[in-house]
């Protein structure tokens, strides 16, 4: 063995051994409870080292070795792996708006999308010169509501890009019914959803395209990077071009092509335009091996959504929260909560509370983007005033549901709750669940 593999495997072992020491213990009341913690480990990191100790670090075989297990896992055909979620939106849209697309959107066409989502959700609908159409959220889920989307359609419609938010799965078939009755293209964001459910189907295998994000927060993490998927081969290959500056490398055909330009380098050949999306392979690395302990995670995610769940039902006067629907798989990606307008206290009394002790909060993602100050400078189109979107703004946050999270972290979260919410328990028997007559009647209040 050589005095480098020797090196080596010292390296690795001494990663393991730095990896395995324990951090301190969780205290309740004192430790924080932060939205996300690490969820890599030394076989992460050290398949990175390796890769920079091989110099290898530019997009090759493991980026591909992820791809493939990804596909896999989701139940498509093709996974082309992306430097972000948000590039991989971007990516989808500038596919199905390139003139190599079948019947590609054109500048104007509209895309419906949630008015509830992240900013890179709708954003890229813009950078391709179409119009986004902002459809409220149904309450029970936060994600679309699906008689506003049929309510949303108009001649200029041409695709639906639904979210799987916070790990909650649209009703897919009936989406996807909607979008074959009205010739409708499919870009699922599944960005928060990795391995959630609807009928034993993964999300992102629904629509023509699908992007996930792998983010440091999120249930797989490369740090940064994301995935789009497809079963389209067209797609797929027109992905897999402008993801690096529309040149033939990656490409199935790149031979054919090449030698129809006999006079152009083929390590240099543009065939399309494109972006520098690529990534890399510590990213890969680090996402072969997160893969590999994700349905741990997602276990982890719905123990914690189950108890969390139960522990708040004697509040549902006043905090609603959303339940795992029958039929389906919730992936966990946070645990959110909405203040009944009709409480007597505030969202940010409660939320005070719970950052005292330690337990961060967020709003939930961009909230009703229609209110937020970008969307002035571009054409969209609202359906509605946007009643659910506008309260989830105002009335709703959620706090991370990750991994890290065991029994002494779940009790606390219950006993910090409880410490507020106590005071306010109504003492008649509630006949309602979180998501009945007392949801439905907060419908009006922000009209």
């Amino acid at each position: 063995m050589s005095q480098a593999s020797r090196l080596a495997l010292e390296i690795r072992e001494l990663l393991r051994r730095y990896f395995e020491e324990a951090g301190p213990p969780f205290v309740e009341g004192r430790s924080a409870l932060p939205l996300t913690v690490p969820s890599y480990g030394w076989e992460e990191v050290w398949e990175a080292v390796d890769s920079m100790l091989s110099r290898q670090v530019t997009i090759g075989e493991k980026v591909r070795r992820f791809e493939e297990m990804f596909a896999e896992y989701i139940g498509v055909r093709h996974a082309i792996m992306v430097n972000s979620g948000s590039s991989a939106n971007l990516l989808a849209l500038s596919i199905l708006s390139n003139p190599l697309a079948p019947r590609p959107l054109r500048p104007g066409d509209e895309v419906i999308t949630p008015a509830v989502t992240w900013a890179t959700t709708v954003f890229p609908i813009i950078n391709v010169g179409c119009v986004p159409v902002l459809v409220d959220v149904d309450l029970d889920t936060f994600c679309l509501d699906l008689d506003q989307v049929e309510r949303a359609i108009t001649p200029r419609t041409r695709a639906i890009m639904p979210v799987h938010l916070l790990g909650n799965p649209c009703d897919m078939p009936r989406l996807m019914e909607m979008a074959r009755r009205h010739d409708l293209l499919v870009i699922e964001d599944t960005c928060e959803a990795h391995g959630a459910e609807v009928d034993g189907r993964k999300t992102g295998s629904f629509g023509d395209l699908a992007s996930f994000s792998f983010f440091f927060t999120h249930h797989v993490s490369t740090i940064e990077g994301g995935m789009l998927v497809t079963d389209d081969g067209r797609l797929a290959e027109l992905a897999r071009a402008l993801r690096a500056f529309g040149w033939v490398r990656d490409l199935a055909d790149r031979e054919e092509i090449a030698a129809c330009h006999p006079g152009i380098d083929p390590r240099f050949l543009f065939v399309n335009i494109g972006y520098n999306f690529k990534p890399t392979e510590l990213q890969a690395a680090f996402g072969i091996h997160q893969l590999r302990k994700l349905e741990e995670f997602i276990a982890r995610r719905r123990e914690n959504h189950r108890r969390w769940t139960a522990a708040l039902a004697p509040y549902r006067e006043h905090v609603w929260v959303h339940e795992e629907r029958p039929g389906t798989r919730h992936a966990g990606f946070g645990y959110q909560v909405t203040v009944s307008p009709s409480a007597p206290f505030q969202r940010a009394e409660l939320v005070a509370h719970l950052e005292a002790r330690g337990l961060e909060t967020r709003p939930i993602v961009a909230g009703n983007i229609a209110e937020q100050p970008a969307m002035r400078l571009f054409p969209h189109r609202t359906v509605g005033d946007l009643p659910n979107s506008r309260l989830i703004m105002r009335q709703s946050f959620y706090f991370g549901n990750h991994q890290g999270i065991g029994e002494r972290e779940r009790t606390a979260v219950e006993h910090y709750f409880g410490e507020f919410l106590e005071r306010y328990r109504s003492r008649v028997p509630l006949p309602l669940l979180a998501g009945d007559s007392a949801r439905s009647n907060a419908r009006g209040v922000w009209r």
